[in-house]
């Protein structure tokens, strides 16, 4: 059953929810603002191999318990590609993609699917991004991952050129999303953009704008999650 939302009231939900953030205060900012119960929101760490390694144990845990999630959630905040997504602003991943997994050889850089291996692209549930996208205004595009953030307008526009759908990139999503395709899990990737990619200028970045947002938007998708179906994809 769904109740009807109240402004602090909590909701049911057909499915248990992991968010996984980077740091403590990205899971403050979603914590309270998650009203579902049964839903757990958890500092994974910084950077895709600790991500990886503390939601698959998040999740591991949840299913020997009984009680497994039914979809995990990378949330945080990240730098955004101008013009396309804003300091302030939200993004929704469509496409989770691992922008450094590869090698770099004399005639560029080689995901390593091309390398004949693995994966790069990891795509949130169709329709559960665009009713995402409806309730919090966010925009639907690639958000990429990374090892090491980009810190020069060369780089940005490098990674512009080889994927031309990227609004953001940050540096969880893709390991969050590898735990939960081990576990048979769907994923999505929520972002609010504190920063433009680019050049480093670290004044003007609006980290506490973008943890309101993130707060505002996840307010937002608690109705979209409590009903939300892992079979519609």
């Amino acid at each position: 059953m769904v109740l009807q939302a109240q402004e602090g009231q909590l909701i049911t939900s057909a499915v248990r929810i992991l968010v996984a953030t980077a740091v403590p205060a990205e899971r403050d900012a979603v914590a309270p603002a998650l009203h579902l119960p049964g839903a757990e929101v958890i500092a994974s760490g910084v950077g895709p191999a600790l991500a990886a390694a503390s939601t698959a144990t998040a999740l591991t845990t949840a299913a020997l318990s009984g009680r497994p999630f039914g979809l995990v959630v990378s949330a945080g905040i990240a730098g955004g590609f101008a013009p396309h997504a804003p300091v302030g602003s939200l993004v929704v991943a469509d496409e989770i993609t691992a922008a450094d997994l590869g090698a770099e050889t004399p005639d560029g850089f080689l995901p390593v699917t091309e390398l004949g291996f693995g994966t790069v692209t990891h795509r949130p549930p169709e329709a559960l991004v665009r009713e995402v996208a409806s309730a919090t205004g966010a925009r639907p595009g690639a958000v990429l991952t990374v090892s090491t953030v980009t810190g020069t307008a060369a780089r940005a526009a490098h990674l512009r050129e080889r994927h031309p759908t990227a609004l953001a990139e940050a540096m969880e999503g893709f390991g969050v999303a590898e735990a939960a395709a081990a576990h048979g899990t769907p994923v999505l990737e929520l972002r609010a953009v504190s920063n433009p990619v680019g050049p480093r200028d670290r004044a003007a970045w609006r980290i506490g704008d973008a943890l309101a947002a993130l707060a505002e938007g996840f307010g937002k998708i608690t109705p979209v999650l409590s009903s939300w179906n892992p079979h519609d994809r």
